[in-house]
């Protein structure tokens, strides 16, 4: 077994290198992902060299390192994939979620929660690294479908909104996690020696890296393509003859499926759409600019737009 992980590992840290060569421009989250399956075929390596329960402990906690934090990857991935912006609360959300996934596994041998009894058995050919699951073995199952929905409802409502990005790329993404998802669970009810993840990773690996790397022109060509076609910055003296009623009314209607303004990020959308700046907004609503920077931040992610001569623009053709 050692040397069939040995094989996985090698093969792994070569997809690894072969995408810094292959794919530009580079995707951040893609690259991560394959740094990802790379440490979880460590893992699985070093499990697989144990003759001390420690080191079989270290293994198996390097193999969940490397998967809890590829599922966040893979999502991030696809958010970008299908034109969303990626946005630092995200970015925490995800990382805080998967570490304290990870420490939940990681605690076993002081906690008795995911794994009630961890052993090795050194009696037979191959040692056998024993778990016995705990009360809370269940949630890493609810974690990885979690991601999966999440992943399937991204790509979902980009089609419905038409954004300009990737969805048949992200598709295709979304079916390799929906296959790893899947022997995930086919192991845990059938035994085997080996563990068909670590080839199952680098199957998938190499189906994203081939696909990325043959379709990356068309990605760009097709962002060339709204480059090109996009219009000139919209000026504010474009809405200077509409009512401010009208103005907020197409304003609003622009936000994204379950997200509303609070009060104050309401006050500084009026003050936006009346083409005030940031400094004149503060004085006025007796802030820092700092502060109104954070809320107009919020506001335009809400709004599903990047600066206000996007919204400016979405309001006048909406």
């Amino acid at each position: 077994m050692t040397i069939g992980y040995g094989i996985t590992l090698a093969l792994a840290v070569g997809l690894l290198i072969a995408y810094f060569f292959l794919i530009k421009p580079k995707e951040f989250w893609l690259g991560v992902l394959f740094i990802c399956v790379a440490i979880v075929n460590l893992g699985y390596f070093v499990l697989s060299m144990a003759r001390a329960l420690p080191i079989a402990i270290l293994g198996n906690n390097i193999a969940y390192l490397g998967s809890v934090f590829l599922s966040v990857c893979m999502w991030l991935t696809i958010v970008r994939l299908c034109g969303y912006s990626i946005y630092p609360r995200h970015v925490i959300v995800c990382l805080s979620l998967a570490t304290v996934m990870f420490c939940l596994i990681a605690t076993s041998v002081f906690l008795p929660w995911y794994y009630r009894e961890l052993s090795l058995d050194t009696s037979g050919e191959n040692v056998k690294f024993i778990k016995t699951n705990g009360p809370l073995h269940f949630t890493y199952l609810i974690y990885l479908l979690g991601y999966f929905a999440v992943m399937i409802a991204t790509i979902i409502l980009s089609v419905r909104q038409k954004r300009a990005g990737s969805p048949k790329l992200a598709g295709l993404l979304a079916g390799v996690v929906c296959g790893n998802i899947l022997v995930w669970i086919f192991e845990k009810f059938i035994s085997f020696d080996f563990e068909i993840l670590s080839v199952t990773y680098i199957f998938s690996e190499l189906v994203l890296l081939l696909l990325y790397w043959t379709m990356q022109d068309y990605i760009h060509v097709d962002e060339l393509k709204q480059i090109i076609s996009k219009p000139q910055p919209m000026q504010y003296h474009d809405l200077s003859q509409m009512a401010e009623e009208e103005k907020m009314e197409r304003a609003l209607a622009m936000l994204q499926t379950g997200e509303r303004l609070v009060e104050r990020e309401r006050e500084v959308l009026e003050l936006v759409l009346k083409n005030q700046k940031r400094k004149d907004i503060a004085e006025q609503l007796h802030l820092s600019e700092n502060t109104v920077k954070t809320h107009t931040r919020n506001l335009y992610a809400k709004l599903g737009v990047a600066n206000r001569e996007e919204l400016y623009s979405r309001v006048l053709n909406s």
